[in-house]
């Protein structure tokens, strides 16, 4: 074969494999990377509402550590839900975007009020563990299309995560 057959032939294939040619990713690998993240968006976005929902609601002697520190952790979750929607925007791809979305892929559940400061930490934590697992998702994913942009984007909430993790049980179990 000649250099400049290889060459086409170079050229056709990694043109056929390109979905998004600024990116280089096919079809198959934006889709998959996008509902992986999109899954990460929902999880996040329900998680959010319920720290929101425990912020405004939680009640007793534990009230002002809880309070504040959901208000800390909806803020952080905030940040999150921003990036993982706008790195689906890189794809060219639209996130899940509403409440119904949300609430129908998300693995993360929504709590009521009437829950004592302790069981809502203790909701939290698991929240976080479930997130932990779609994050993992969304990493090996991102290693598998080689990308890195989402991987180490992902990788940042790991870290916060799983220090928040840490920290909320630990203070469930001084109590």
């Amino acid at each position: 074969m000649s250099n400049n057959t290889l060459e086409l032939s170079k050229t056709k294939i990694s043109k056929d494999r390109k979905s998004h040619a600024r990116l280089g990713y096919t079809k198959l690998e934006t889709a998959e990377l996008v509902e992986v993240m999109n899954r990460l968006l929902a999880n996040f976005s329900v998680h959010y509402q319920k720290l929101r929902n425990f912020h405004w609601n939680v009640k007793g002697a534990d009230f002002f550590d809880v309070h504040e520190k959901f208000e800390q952790q909806y803020n952080d979750a905030k940040v999150a839900i921003d990036d993982v929607a706008e790195r689906i925007r890189v794809f060219n791809q639209t996130p899940l975007s509403t409440m119904r979305e949300y609430l129908e892929t998300s693995e993360i559940k929504e709590s009521g009020t009437d829950l004592t400061a302790m069981e809502m930490v203790g909701e939290i934590i698991k929240d976080y563990e479930i997130l932990l697992e779609h994050m993992f998702s969304v990493i090996e994913m991102a290693i598998n299309h080689g990308d890195s942009g989402t991987e180490d984007m992902i990788k940042g909430f790991v870290k916060q995560t799983e220090k928040n993790h840490w920290m909320m049980t630990a203070f469930s179990h001084n109590s």
